[in-house]
């Protein structure tokens, strides 16, 4: 018995496919996948954090923004992700060239920091009628780890309150963790924050929050 292999989507096919139905959708390798929606968990830890870098732009006075729904096209690989929280550079917009039409950036340059926040999900691959459980934790440790690196956006945030990634990740026995991820000579750099560590971030140098304080939010 053989298994059909499903038909990889580039960008633009996917960009074309994507239906107005209020479900979230992500390339992943040439694959689409449908998001489950989010727990008021992780929906209150993402609230929390664009409260606390909106206050840290405005105050430095920086062009930046953070919108509500935007993607971000990796280099390489056929991968669209649509972060939980992307800080865009609005200087740096008019140099792309999917983002009017498409909401979608390709240049480190237009993304100071991103920012994914891990949970726990059960996602559905289109196109197929198997749903696999999705512990998403590997795709921001792993996969979007690495397509944002190779990207080259210089600061990205994993925010694991429920203590959900691997434990080479966030220690043995697993605690709550708050990894920034600095990009130095082409690679990301992790700082692990937990406890009442005061979080160390090379865009905002001046940040108040510690660790705890994130992984409270979600309480």
């Amino acid at each position: 018995m053989t298994q059909a292999i499903p038909k990889l989507v580039t960008h633009e096919e996917f960009m074309g496919w994507y239906p107005n139905n209020g479900v979230q959708y992500e390339l992943h390798n040439g694959i689409i996948v449908e998001m489950a929606p989010p727990t008021g968990d992780h929906e209150k830890v993402v609230g929390f954090l664009i409260r606390k870098l909106t206050i840290e732009y405005d105050r430095l006075n920086l062009l930046y923004t953070i919108p509500k729904t935007a993607f971000v096209k990796t280099p390489g690989v056929e991968s669209t992700y649509s972060p939980d929280i992307l800080l865009l550079n609005l200087d740096n917009l008019e140099n792309e060239p999917l983002w009017r039409k498409q909401s979608t950036v390709t240049q480190a340059a237009s993304v100071p920091l991103v920012v994914e926040v891990v949970s726990t999900a059960v996602a559905t691959t289109e196109g197929t009628s198997a749903t696999r459980c999705l512990t998403n934790w590997r795709d921001d440790y792993y996969d979007k780890f690495g397509d944002y690196e190779e990207m080259g956006i210089p600061e990205f945030w994993i925010a694991d309150y429920a203590a959900l990634g691997g434990k080479k990740f966030i220690g043995d026995p697993k605690q709550p963790t708050f990894s920034v991820c600095q990009l130095v000579e082409d690679e990301y750099q992790v700082t692990k924050f937990t406890g009442n560590d005061l979080i160390i971030s090379p865009t905002f140098h001046n940040l108040k929050l510690t660790a705890q304080q994130v992984f409270d939010s979600a309480l």
